[in-house]
This record gives C-alpha cells, structure tokens and sequence, in this order.
C-alpha cells in the first residue's frame, strides 16, 4: 500500500497546480469583470495552493526517508531535488513575491517573478509525477 502513496501525493500536488493556475484563476479573471476583485481571490487560491504543496511535500520527504530507510528507491534521490525544489518556490512566492504584489509594488516585475515562479513549481511536480509514473520493464531473457 505504502508504495503508491508517493504517486498519490505526486499527482494532488502536480493535479492542484494545473487546476488553480492554468484553470480557476484564469477564470476569474475572465468572468469576474473586476480586476481587483479576481486578484484578491486569486491570492486567495494561490495561499490554499501553497499549503497543499507543503502537505503534498512533507509528506512525499516523509515518505522518501521510510523508503530509503528500506531500500534505496531511483526516485528518492532525484525526487528529493525536484521535491525540495518545488517547496522552496512555492514558499518563496507566497512569502516573498505575493506580498509585493498585494503592494502593488513594480507590479509588472513581480507578477512576472511569481508566474516564472510558479511554472518552475509545476515543472518540478511534473517530473516527479512523471518519474514516480515510470514503470519497470523486465528485462527479456
């Protein structure tokens, strides 16, 4: 059972980035007509975004280490980068890049940091959904 719980955690975590940032928010921007109104809950989405991938995160390093602890899994020394790596950008843009923009400090630049921010995150879900999704092939005798 333990063994799919990586690929769960993989596919909410990459599943929840593709949803609010390519979908509901874009959406909100559209069908809202007020602008300021979708920014504000379009901050709202991304602080709930950045929470599911610390839990997806936590959970997926709490889950490397049990694995490791067994036996050495290909995924957990790659997938900790990409893990760490999508952690660090997603507290990076909710602690560091959205408070700017709620400033509407040089909006441009900082909406601009955030989005490449952001792609990276999903970049790193991605590869780890797409590691954790390889299967093996016996080898043929």
């Amino acid at each position: 059972m333990f063994e799919r719980l990586p690929l769960f955690a993989a596919a909410l975590w990459w599943g929840s980035l593709s949803a609010i940032g390519f979908l509901a928010v874009p959406m909100l921007f559209a069908n809202l007509g007020n602008p300021t109104m979708a920014g504000v809950m379009a901050a709202k989405l991304f602080a709930a975004q950045t929470w599911v991938t610390v839990a997806c995160c936590v959970a997926l390093l709490l889950l490397a280490k049990r694995r490791h602890a067994e036996h050495e899994e290909a995924w957990a020394r790659t997938g900790l980068v990409l893990v760490i790596g999508g952690l660090l950008l997603a507290l990076l843009v909710q602690y560091g890049v959205s408070p700017r923009i709620v400033a509407r400090q040089n909006l441009k630049l900082w909406h601009s940091v955030g989005t490449v921010m952001y792609a990276l995150q999903w970049v790193c879900a991605a590869a780890l959904l797409w590691k954790l999704g390889e299967r093996r092939i016996p080898e043929s005798r």
